[in-house]
């Protein structure tokens, strides 16, 4: 029985759980990294593919069913209880880069995304199935209906390609919306640890009120001040600006915040 309270929907169909671990692959011999397995759908095709596997699950129900493939996944299946969002990757692999590949729980999807493309363990790769509507939202440009701070942060960080979708039927149970799932690569360049940080802020003040012009959502940062030290018409709404841009502005908040201002 799914819990609604932990966002679970159950990916059961092989055909589709093969295709997603191909879309992850090779993964042959590779340490991965799933978030919510449940019954284990998906990490039966992780082990088929070869991959050395680490599950992370919350809901101690499933651990019988878990257990049971350990038995016959000779060694390749660790299984850790336990909240994703409080764990240390680092130290799940000893240093080594996981290929992240899950059905994310939907009540924990974005949060779990954003602390991969921002936090201090980089995977070596993540292909991640969330709600459609999410999917978009990572993959989405500067005017669209869609484009927000995940965009921005997703892109900052990886190439992001949604490869696959999936209609709620394929799932037990069905949930009300429609899923995808996205592929996102580590950028060779990734913005150092400060910079991200500044994106972060700067980014999460320009889409928290979308609606406002940028010299007043960003009033807190700088405003008019900060847009134009960026070269930025502070007239603009967040929604217009490219990937560039917001690195501009991040750019000119560390500058601002080295000299001490406000």
């Amino acid at each position: 029985m799914a819990d609604k309270g932990l966002g679970q929907h159950f990916l059961l169909d092989l055909n589709i759980t093969r295709k997603i671990a191909r879309l992850a692959g090779p993964l042959e011999g590779r340490p991965v990294l799933e978030v919510g397995p449940g019954p284990g759908g998906l990490t039966r095709a992780l082990l088929e593919a070869g991959a050395d596997v680490t599950v992370i699950e919350k809901d101690a129900r499933f651990l019988p069913i878990l257990n049971d493939l350990t038995t016959v996944s000779e060694g390749r299946l660790t299984i850790q209880m336990g909240d994703a969002l409080k764990v240390d990757e680092g130290a799940l692999a000893a240093g080594a880069p996981l290929t992240i590949v899950s059905n994310l729980p939907y009540n924990v999807g974005t949060a779990l995304l954003i602390k991969w493309l921002t936090g201090p363990y980089r995977p070596a790769s993540m292909t991640l199935m969330f709600q459609k509507e999410v999917a978009e939202r990572i993959v989405a440009r500067p005017g669209d209906d869609a484009y927000g701070r995940l965009a921005v942060l997703a892109q900052a960080t990886t190439q992001a390609k949604i490869v696959m979708e999936a209609p709620a039927r394929a799932f037990t149970p069905p949930p009300k919306v429609d899923s995808a799932v996205v592929r996102l690569d580590p950028l060779p360049d990734r913005p150092p640890t400060p910079l991200l940080a500044a994106l972060e802020r700067v980014s999460q003040a320009a889409f928290g009120q979308r609606r406002k012009m940028l010299r007043a959502s960003l009033k807190p940062l700088g405003g008019a001040d900060l847009c134009a030290a960026a070269g930025i018409d502070p007239v603009r709404r967040a929604e217009t600006l490219t990937l560039d841009e917001f690195m501009g502005l991040a750019q000119a908040v560390l500058v601002a915040e080295r000299h001490g201002e406000k």
